[in-house]
């Protein structure tokens, strides 16, 4: 049993992704912005060659959460998986994401390919809503931080 958002939730596991190129969560939040408007139901998506084996579970209360200059900063709620096809014919999968952003207390997260399945137990708390305009800290003493365990 793990807790997210406050609530108790069952038999459910997360993603972790990096997020590539990206600078900070503003800048995540502004390219997926941008990405949206593209897709028929305006909703930002994460497409992946890979499957996750086990969707039932990311789709039981799952979220993505982003690691953005190596620490884990934000988390999206995966709201479905679709399959689609590039021009190639190759099925990927298509990660659907809320476009709430919850920022996330700092967490390190060393650099990997893909993604990752992420327990419960491992990922990092939500922010209270009253910080999330807090402004960034610089990226190097956010990372020193979280490495340390203070934040």
């Amino acid at each position: 049993m793990g807790r997210i958002c406050g609530q108790t939730v069952d038999n459910y596991i997360n993603l972790v992704k990096l997020s590539v190129g990206t600078e900070s969560v503003e800048s995540l939040t502004a390219w997926q912005h941008m990405r949206r408007q593209q897709m028929p139901d305006v909703l930002p998506r994460h497409v992946t060659r890979m499957w996750p084996k086990r969707e039932p579970e990311i789709l039981n209360g799952g979220s993505i959460y982003w690691v953005i200059k190596g620490v884990i900063q934000c988390r999206q709620k995966i709201l479905r998986l679709d399959e689609v096809r590039g021009e190639d014919g190759i099925r990927r999968c298509a990660i659907v994401l809320d476009p709430e952003i919850h920022r996330t207390v700092a967490a390190p997260k060393r650099a990997f390919q893909g993604w990752r399945y992420l327990k419960v137990e491992d990922t990092p708390a939500d922010l209270p809503k009253s910080r999330a305009n807090d402004d960034a800290l610089p990226d190097e003493l956010n990372q020193a931080l979280a490495e340390i365990g203070v934040l």
